[in-house]
């Protein structure tokens, strides 16, 4: 996030866009609600009828799968309204010209044969956006699990840097991360194209102080994602270490995933609870949850927090960082002789710029959200208050594309995915509760009504639903929430794996599957 949750209670004008805040998160999304409860408007874009919708001045529900035509002609609008901010443009950004000439045709017209939305409405967000003094802009895996994701995420950048919404207090370009510590594993370099810190694999400086560090050169040359890692198994790829993922049930195209890692020589997984992944492992070793472990965690705002294990560890349970480093040494590797967090997590601060300020004492309370670049420094609540790390913020050309897979005779539906506020992500400790296992027993589709009576479904029986990777048998639910033609469900439960489903598309250039975009078909159960 570029700006603190504390600036969610700032902006004049909140554009929500492919985020489900208020059931993924249920926390940070009173900061939402206060905002509105002192005057502040929201624009809300799903395709859903989600709860944020119901909070919100304007609701536009676009059609799955077409955020970039939104944003071009909301770009447009600006534009074309004489709202863009002139001196902000000209001060710290590039390539607005060729941007400009670039949205002259995608009126709001345009964009509603796309995404199904009232052109005014489309103007009405423009508008509203770039008019008002300090607009934020909150985002989600709606945005980003699209094989347009990069595309989408760069639109709503160019919107920020038209306005100058960005940079102060109550404003920002703010994707919510999905789960713990996710902005702390990227800090910590647990990505293919960075060292700890967002240093650049490609960079030869880069190279040579992590070869100093660790006693081993790495090619210049950015890894490989998951992705691509699951596609090589049992070729290139014969052995594999998950920790704390439940890939089989996460993961698109369950098929293909669970065939990958059958394929492997050996499969070892780390994680708290007998995953239906652990239950493919050759080796399953156990490790310590949160409150069973010291050590750090960096959330969604920059933020980095000391853990405190507040219970003792159930049978030979033992933290993630003392399970690899145990590895690493009988694998014959140098350097990871740790006996404690303090002395991974000091290393990590003398290795990245953006955490050089800190050590395991400065962070005791938990106020310093990075970059904290020298020690004395207070940190940084607000990114890019008065130059971007490269400069200049350079406006990036997008068009819109359809999805990877399209509706057509065979599959004429929309199924877009997500999660439950019930049910947290695969289930691995949520589904173990009888309390929330009370509130949601099991998964179900949801449906309009409208094309319950079309299709001529019934509520609360069983139906197949197909797509061209696979078929799952699934109750029906009425329910709003779902526009006409299109459907929705979680990929909790592992007795409806919905990502058997998924899969058909990817990013080219961050390999993020499609998730929230596939064309299925409902089909009756006759032998039940």
């Amino acid at each position: 996030m570029s700006n603190p949750l504390a600036d969610m209670q700032k902006p004049e004008v909140i554009f929500c866009i492919g985020t489900n805040m208020t059931e993924c998160h249920p926390v940070a999304a009173t900061g939402i609600k206060k905002a509105i409860a002192k005057g502040s408007k929201m624009i809300v874009a799903d395709p859903r009828r989600i709860g944020l919708a119901d909070l919100s001045h304007l609701y536009l529900p676009l059609r799955v799968g077409s955020d970039v035509a939104l944003l071009l002609a909301m770009a447009h609008v600006i534009q074309r309204e004489g709202l863009a901010n002139n001196d902000f443009i000209e001060t710290r950004t590039e390539g607005i010209q060729d941007f400009l000439n670039h949205i002259e045709a995608f009126t709001p017209e345009w964009a509603a044969t796309i995404t199904g939305l009232n052109p005014k409405d489309i103007e009405t967000a423009a508008i509203l956006y770039a008019s008002a003094n300090r607009s934020a802009i909150y985002y989600t895996l709606g945005i980003t699990e699209h094989i347009c994701g990069v595309d989408n995420v760069q639109s709503l950048s160019n919107l920020a840097l038209m306005t100058g919404h960005i940079g102060k207090e109550g404003t920002g370009l703010n994707p919510m991360r999905g789960q713990n510590n996710i902005q702390g594993a990227g800090d910590s370099g647990a990505l293919p194209n960075n060292y700890p810190g967002f240093q650049s694999v490609l960079v030869p400086e880069h190279q040579a102080k992590f070869e100093k560090q660790y006693g081993r050169k790495v090619d210049l040359e950015k890894g490989i994602t998951k992705v691509a890692a699951l596609n090589q198994c049992g070729n290139q790829i014969r052995a594999m270490l998950i920790n704390g993922e439940n890939t089989l049930i996460s993961d698109p195209d369950r098929h293909h995933c669970q065939q990958a890692l059958e394929s492997l020589d050996h499969l070892v997984v780390i994680d708290i609870f007998l995953t239906e992944t652990a239950e493919l492992a050759d080796v399953v070793l156990p490790a310590t949850a949160f409150a069973e472990t010291d050590g750090t965690a960096t959330n969604t705002e920059r933020r980095v927090q000391r853990l405190r294990a507040a219970v003792s560890p159930p049978g030979k349970a033992k933290p993630d960082w003392w399970i690899i480093a145990q590895m690493a040494q009988r694998l014959g590797l140098s350097n990871f002789d740790y006996q404690h967090p303090k002395a991974i997590f000091n290393e990590l601060c003398r290795l990245s710029p953006v955490y050089a300020g800190l050590n395991w004492e400065r962070i005791e309370d938990g106020q310093y959200q990075w970059p904290v670049p020298e020690v004395g420094h207070p940190g940084t609540p607000v990114l890019h208050q008065d130059e971007f790390v490269n400069g200049r913020g350079v406006f990036k050309i997008t068009s819109y594309r359809d999805p990877h897979e399209t509706i057509s005779n065979e599959y004429p539906i929309w199924l877009t995915t997500g999660r439950r506020l019930t049910s947290y992500h695969t289930r691995t400790q949520t589904g173990r509760s009888a309390g929330i296992d009370y509130l949601l027993a099991e998964e179900a589709l949801e449906v309009n009504p409208n094309d319950m009576q079309e299709w001529g479904l019934t509520e609360g029986e069983w139906y197949y639903l197909s797509s061209s990777k696979g078929r799952v048998k699934i109750r029906v639910r009425a329910t709003k929430k779902s526009p006409p033609g299109t459907v929705f469900a979680s990929f909790s439960f592992s007795d409806v794996p919905i990502n058997v489903l998924t899969g058909g598309g990817y990013d080219p250039i961050t390999e993020t599957a499609e998730l929230k975009v596939c064309p299925v078909k409902i089909e009756p159960v006759y032998n039940r």
